[in-house]
């Protein structure tokens, strides 16, 4: 007896060996056990090929980390990127997660920021290393750390971006309703032109708060004359519902 062979049924026959005999990948976690979800997600971020796409990936996996307190996984995910600016926006979110999350414990923001400094000091790319401290210090201004972020604003080498960090952190005290804090911070910039533009924007908000007053008294210290005035004006104008619907006009223009 003739066996005839059908080369056509082999190649489907082993085909299908190779498409059914994958080993199907089963849901790993409970939706609801989040670490276990994020343990996933790095699992699949280290299959990432593109180097910015992974890094992008890792940066916002380490802010969940610090969301759900797992603040020393984020930590520790730094340095797998490679990309130095956001190495620097990482420091941020993590950072910037961690004030969101309001901790009585000071000594935990503590030993978190030190930490996001020796990462920040590990940055040799000069301009993401100084923004990296900048990031710090506004983390420590929302967390209500004001020492800390005036120690961090003042440790750093480069004149702007010193005076930047001093100004952005003025702005979160004023948005805090500090008053005392943000002139503190203000006062510590050595620049004439970066301190009025800070007393300038801090006015600002003070208005939109209603803290008249307070506006009033940043304004004051403005040494610019035409910046000064604006100030003042703003303040005068403040209940001119003719005046601020001009204004609003203009800027959308």
């Amino acid at each position: 007896m003739k066996i005839i062979v059908f080369p056509q049924f082999f190649t489907c026959f082993f085909i299908s060996i190779f498409i059914f005999n994958i080993t199907p990948v089963k849901a790993a976690c409970n939706v609801s056990d989040k670490l276990c979800v994020m343990a996933e997600i790095k699992q699949n971020t280290d299959l990432i090929e593109n180097k910015n796409w992974r890094d992008k990936a890792l940066r916002e996996l380490a802010k969940a980390y610090t969301h759900e307190g797992y603040e020393d996984k984020a930590i520790a995910l730094i340095a797998e990127i490679q990309t130095p600016d956001t190495k620097a926006m990482t420091i941020r979110g993590i950072g910037m997660a961690a004030a969101d999350n309001e901790w009585n414990d000071k000594a935990r923001y503590a030993k978190l920021f030190k930490a996001l400094g020796v990462q920040a000091e590990k940055i040799e790319h000069a301009p993401s290393h100084a923004i990296a401290y900048t990031y710090i210090a506004m983390s420590q201004a929302f967390a209500r750390d004001n020492e800390g972020a005036m120690a961090t604003a003042r440790s750093m080498k480069n004149d702007a971006l010193r005076h930047k960090a001093f100004g952005e952190t003025a702005e979160i005290q004023a948005e805090y309703g500090d008053f005392e804090a943000a002139m503190m911070s203000i006062n510590a910039i050595e620049s004439e032109a970066f301190r009025n533009k800070a007393y300038g924007t801090v006015a600002k908000i003070f208005i939109r708060e209603g803290k008249l007053k307070e506006a009033y008294e940043a304004g004051q210290k403005i040494t610019n004359s035409y910046a000064r005035t604006q100030v003042l004006q703003s303040v005068v104008n403040y209940d001119n519902e003719e005046e601020n619907l001009s204004q609003s006009t203009q800027r959308h223009k």
